[in-house]
């Protein structure tokens, strides 16, 4: 590659120009990185993967990349389980070789999966864990011991099952989606590492949901709420009907608080299999929660007991009710509250808890002003994100950074985040699913007055300005930027910043 220019001496679109060799989204988005990481500082907390630094593996990931965006997108389904059912036939049941633990819901997934890992690690087990989508790079959807697999393996794991794929692709009316043969890689990755256990995130739903063949000894439940109403149904009944497949015969189901709708569908179910159902509230729950500085502070009921003490560096009482869900699953797992008594070791639940990081997840990146980014893509979501931002920051003054999907319920997320956003700056990312910026303005002008919103386009001149903003008179020295409204723009805005 030719030497970067400096981007002190550089404008943006020059820097632009001699990136013309790469892939242009990924150029704008690096460019914007150098000219905004000067004010950033060094990053802090935990990584998701780069590109790989090696040329070689950087191009046969970016093959890979290329050749499953061929495929049926996420939003693009046909729903079965019959195409991912025959890869797994073919590939010798590779998903039957460790037990698992499957969570669903609608918001808190990734966050309650990467606890439940934490927490596994924390007593010797080797763990695998699923989860989508990726804020930055690919290969974060497949974790094994806490960390995303490695590039080379990456792709070496695609290489071993690509013949087998085509053999199925040949076999069936709809080739395999991205989706079905990113969960077919990460089955086998797990069998081939090996893991003691698989912790693994439903894309959606969950009947015919790709990650449903799994007999999951506990089915996590995270809290349901509207979304992919499109495909999954209008109520949170209705949506608790399809996530409500992830429940097998004779496991336990870990339910965080649910609508009552929902909760009863979940339990009607949990009859029909003889499972087991701990509900939050009821059977475990929050005891005390205090706000702390980099976290909270934690005391949890669970299944085995109450544990005290834990530190969590995570934002929001969301947070604090994603941790109490996880660390019933995990007592579950061990059998604990059912099988044997007695409880978890509280030193291990202690260091696995304060080890916890969930990267877009009101997540820090910059100071002077503070950055912060989340994920929120529903009203749900927004409103979790909101309390818990109110909650743990004091900012004089906060500007929003938002670009959404054009599928979403965007109004439903601007109204849960208009009583805390000064201004906001509306934008878009770049992905072909990104609502056009002008049409969510639109949309924004109608929640927030025309006074209170800007359109930049290009996510790049979205942040410059919410800096901008932020900044602008001395009485809001205390001013804050979020970013939020997609994983895709978290994800995007992560690497302008500085923290990819």
């Amino acid at each position: 590659m030719t030497e970067q220019p400096d981007p002190s001496d550089n404008s943006f679109d020059e820097i632009v120009e001699a990136e013309t060799q790469r892939d242009p989204d990924l150029a704008v988005i690096e460019a914007g990185s150098r000219t905004l990481r000067t004010h950033s500082g060094p990053p802090q907390g935990a990584e998701v993967p780069a590109r790989p630094t090696d040329p070689e593996t950087d191009k046969a990931l970016r093959a890979v990349e290329q050749e499953l965006a061929g495929r049926w997108g996420e939003t693009k389904l046909e729903p079965s389980v019959t195409r991912i059912a025959a890869l797994m036939d073919v590939l010798g049941e590779p998903q039957r070789a460790y037990p698992s633990i499957h969570i669903t819901g609608t918001n808190g997934k990734t966050s309650t999966a990467r606890m439940i890992e934490a927490l596994l690690n924390a007593f010797d087990l080797r763990t695998g864990r699923y989860t989508s989508p990726h804020v930055q790079s690919i290969t974060e959807r497949i974790s094994l011991d806490g960390a995303p697999i490695e590039a080379e393996r990456f792709v070496e794991t695609y290489e071993d099952i690509k013949a087998y794929v085509d053999m199925v692709d040949a076999q069936q009316d709809i080739r395999l989606s991205f989706f079905e043969v990113l969960t077919g890689m990460a089955y086998a990755a797990f069998a081939d590492a090996p893991v003691d256990v698989a912790v693994v995130e439903v894309g959606m739903g969950g009947t015919w949901d790709a990650t449903n063949v799994i007999d999951a000894s506990v089915a996590v439940v995270t809290p349901i709420s509207l979304d992919h109403t499109d495909r999954l149904g209008n109520t949170p009944a209705e949506i608790a009907g399809e996530k409500a497949g992830v429940i097998k015969q004779g496991a336990t189901v870990i339910l965080a608080q649910q609508p009552v709708d929902a909760a009863q569908v979940m339990l009607k179910k949990a009859v029909e299999v003889d499972a087991t159902v701990a509900r939050e509230g009821m059977e475990f729950g929050i005891v005390t929660r205090e706000i702390a500085v980099g976290g909270q502070f934690l005391t949890l009921r669970g299944l085995g007991g109450e544990y005290d003490g834990i530190f969590l560096p995570l934002y929001g009482a969301h947070q604090a009710h994603n941790a109490a869900v996880a660390l019933s699953a995990v007592e579950a797992f061990f059998g604990i509250g059912a099988e044997q008594s007695g409880s978890l070791d509280i030193e291990a639940v202690r260091k696995a808890f304060a080890s916890v990081a969930s990267p877009g997840r009101l997540e820090v990146v910059r100071s002077s002003p503070t950055v912060v980014l989340d994920a929120a893509h529903n009203p749900a979501g927004a409103r979790a994100a909101a309390d818990g931002l109110t909650e743990a920051f004091s900012f004089s003054r906060l500007i929003g950074v938002v670009g959404t999907s054009g599928d979403k319920d965007v109004r439903g997320l601007l109204e849960a985040f208009e009583p805390i956003f000064a201004e906001v700056v509306i934008t878009q990312n770049s992905s072909g699913r990104a609502m056009d910026a002008d049409e969510l303005a639109a949309i924004a002008v109608e929640v927030f007055g025309n006074e209170r919103v800007q359109v930049e386009p290009r996510l790049d001149d979205a942040l410059e300005a919410a800096i901008t903003l932020a900044e602008e008179e001395d009485e809001y020295a205390g001013a804050g930027v979020l970013v939020t409204g997609s994983v895709i723009t978290v994800g995007e805005a992560r690497l302008l910043l500085g923290r990819g």
